[in-house]
């Protein structure tokens, strides 16, 4: 096998920098900081980094995004193999190593989050695709004494278009690999796509069918020991002392220890070291969450919010507009703490041996977690090989901005156990749903009124909940003036025609770590916005939806998807009894999503029986992946909304597993149909911007159908019964 591209030695000079200067092990000097990033910016990456072509034609694309279930191994391979002119039937696709070469164009760390995949790689993908082609055409080109220009690229084939003669792929990918990057490249312009905006199969899919799909959760290594740790009942607790004694009595078990943060079974498998793990009796020095309580601060929540808070927007006079005001509304909205719950719960595996660690990982968050492992093990970060395998969900979970906490431990207990075998750290899933990292907790109180043609005169929000980025490397950037970015994106960029606004913010500090949630901060702010702008047209008893249109005059693309899922849904059709429509609309990340739900109320018996999508997500890749991403983040969003909550009791999480903590179940489900707004527009994202849709657009569907607004998710605290 033969890789295209730039010689070993460039490859090795492009990549020897470790880019990311995250406070993580991974140190860069400025100089080369500058260097690698004006490389990045101007330079088409080496080919040969992302696409292998082998002697016999097939061709590997290397994938710099994890594959959590998104479907981004296809559409990546997508972008390279129409430049490319491969045969799509001979691609394979595997996951990148973690290297400076394979950073987020964005973030410039290696990570996959914030719906960025496709928009982050669109053009470095094609330009990679394209040089390959290129470099392909121009070996055949010098093996036939040709001009490059008398020569073209076809399923996997170069061809002399004067004489007919071709050669494969194969055959020229030696010389090819000795020729240099091209300065520019052509793309090929839309009208000549083959393969991109069609559906196409998912690459990873029939390995997940059979069984053969890899997650970190099923590496088997020689001598492989597997580790479970018991951690204290309120988060960020520590042991004090523990009686290992009939826990070292179960047949397996290696060795039980402290480690930071619990107390660690180490066994030959996992069910000797989950019973042994039982068995632990542990004294806790319970921490700063040992009295956290829901109640209380919900309490805490409503006073901080009734008392401004700090301002990021504020246009006219909002005061002097309520006072007024025709009409005037108070509302006040509030989500829960959420867990992420992943299918494939948190686990990795760490191999620590004298000079190497190896680490077997379902990571968003390659740069981070490998100088993470690099800092903790005192090794060099080039002595740090971490394999992403595929994970089985992800959400936001397994990218913490400081490192994942379950490789944290599994790397204490590596050291600890210091014998150089390898060590599989697992959690269950009652430690996910007590293991921290939420979605924050978030009140909104919204007061604003309308003026005597029922058009908005007011809007004052005052938003009250934690900062997920500080703390983090990342507070320089995303906090200013005390304001982080995540907390208000939704609020900020409202789309409404509002002559006077006011919003502020509280960020309440409690030593219960919070982290983005598929969505992030979308997930309150289209909650509080879309259900007060349905209620500000209630109020002026005008239609909902056409309220909606009037008032977005200047987004364009927001009225183009609420007029489409509107005209799904039948939207003013006479419904049967008990019947109620629901419309919302919302931008995040770069996707414009439209939603209108119709539900069934009979009493306290709620049925979901629909929900219309539209979208526009600018230029699409795989129009079958951005469906289902659409219905995936319906689903998750759905969940959240019906049945999503994490609650405290003296500082222990009351949800234990799935019992306490549902999801929407197969017959619960309603039908989704998804459509797709044509747009020339650069690619958005589609992995998170259904989901803040979808709450709103069902609470306002169960106040047209019962008269009941609801402001409090989820909505097993009013009693509903899913039906």
């Amino acid at each position: 096998m033969t890789t295209i591209g730039v010689s070993r030695r460039s490859f090795l000079k492009m990549s020897g920098a470790v880019g990311g200067a995250l406070c993580l092990g991974f140190v860069l000097s400025e100089g080369g900081r500058r260097a690698e990033a004006a490389e990045a910016k101007n330079a088409i990456p080496s080919p040969n980094a992302f696409v292998r072509i082998e002697k016999d034609g097939g061709v590997t694309i290397v994938s710099n995004k994890s594959e959590m279930g998104q479907g981004i191994y296809t559409s990546l391979a997508m972008l390279i193999a129409e430049e490319l002119e491969c045969d799509w039937n001979r691609i394979k696709v595997v996951s990148a190593p973690a290297a400076p070469i394979y950073v987020h164009t964005a973030f410039h760390i290696q990570i996959t989050g914030g719906s960025t995949s496709t928009l982050s790689s669109y053009d470095q993908y094609r330009k990679i695709g394209a040089a390959a082609r290129d470099m392909l055409i121009s070996a055949a080109a010098r093996r036939w004494r040709v001009p490059v220009s008398q020569c073209r690229a076809e399923n996997s084939r170069v061809f002399n278009n004067a004489n007919g003669a071709s050669l494969g792929y194969g055959e020229l990918t030696e010389a090819a690999g000795k020729l240099p990057v091209p300065d520019t490249v052509e793309l090929k312009p839309r009208h000549r796509w083959k393969l991109l905006g069609t559906r196409v199969h998912r690459v990873d899919g029939d390995e997940k069918l059979d069984g053969r799909a890899q997650f970190a959760m099923d590496v088997r290594l020689p001598g492989m020991l597997t580790a479970l740790v018991k951690r204290c009942p309120s988060y960020g607790g520590k042991p004090k002392g523990f009686n290992a004694d009939a826990a070292r009595a179960v047949p397996g078990v290696k060795d039980v220890f402290a480690i930071g943060n619990g107390v660690a079974v180490l066994a030959d498998g996992f069910w000797p070291a989950k019973k042994a793990r039982d068995l632990l009796e542990v004294e806790w020095d319970r921490g700063a969450n040992a009295e956290l309580d829901s109640a209380r601060q919900r309490a805490d929540y409503r006073a901080r919010a009734a008392k401004p808070g700090q301002v990021y927007r504020s246009e006219g006079d909002a005061q002097a507009a309520l006072a007024g005001a025709a009409k005037k509304l108070e509302a006040w909205y509030e989500v829960p703490y959420l867990s992420h719950s992943p299918m494939e719960p948190l686990n990795c595996v760490v191999w620590l041996k004298p000079g190497s660690c190896e680490i077997w990982s379902g990571t968003q968050s390659q740069t981070i977690d490998a100088g993470m492992a690099a800092s903790m093990s005192g090794l060099k970060p080039e002595q740090v090989t971490l394999h992403t395998t595929l994970l089985g969900g992800g959400f936001g979970r397994r990218a913490v901005p400081v490192g994942s906490d379950w490789l944290k431990e599994a790397m204490e207990v590596a050291k600890h156990h210091g014998q150089g075998l390898p060590i599989r750290l697992m959690w269950t899933r009652d430690d996910d749903l007590a293991g921290a990292y939420y979605r924050p907790m978030w009140l909104d109180r919204v007061r604003g009124g309308i003026d005597a043609s029922g058009r908005p005169a007011a809007w004052l929000q005052t938003g009250v909940g934690q900062s997920i980025i500080a703390g983090t490397p990342f507070a320089p950037m995303m906090i200013k003036n005390g304001i982080d970015a995540v907390s208000v994106e939704g609020t900020d960029d409202m789309p409404y025609a509002l002559p006077a606004v006011s919003l502020d913010l509280h960020t309440p500090e409690i030593p219960l770590p919070v982290l983005w949630w598929r969505s992030v901060g979308h997930s309150h702010s289209a909650f509080s916005k879309e259900s007060y702008i349905d209620e500000l047209a209630r109020l002026a008893r005008q239609d909902p939806v056409a309220y909606r249109l009037a008032l977005m005059g200047k987004a364009p693309r927001e009225q183009a998807v609420l007029r489409e899922a509107a005209r799904m849904a039948g939207w003013g059709r006479k419904l049967p009894k008990g019947h109620g429509l629901g419309a919302a609309v919302h931008t995040s990340f770069g996707s414009h999503v439209a939603q209108v739900v119709e539900v069934s109320v009979k009493g306290k018996e709620l049925k979901v029986v629909h929900v219309w999508c539209a979208v526009d997500c600018g230029v699409v890749v795989n129009p079958d992946q951005v469906a289902a991403q659409m219905e995936g983040g319906i689903m998750f969003g759905l969940s959240a909304a019906l049945f999503g909550e994490i609650t405290f009791k003296d500082g222990e999480v009351e949800q234990k597993n799935f019992d306490g903590y549902p999801i929407v179940r197969m017959f619960q489900a309603p039908k989704v149909d998804v459509s797709i707004v044509a747009s020339e527009e650069a690619p958005g994202g589609t992995g998170e911007p259904a989901v803040p849709v979808v709450a709103p657009a069902l609470a306002n569907a169960i106040h047209a159908a019962s008269g009941q607004r609801r402001r409090e998710l989820p909505l097993s605290r009013h009693g509903y019964q899913m039906v």
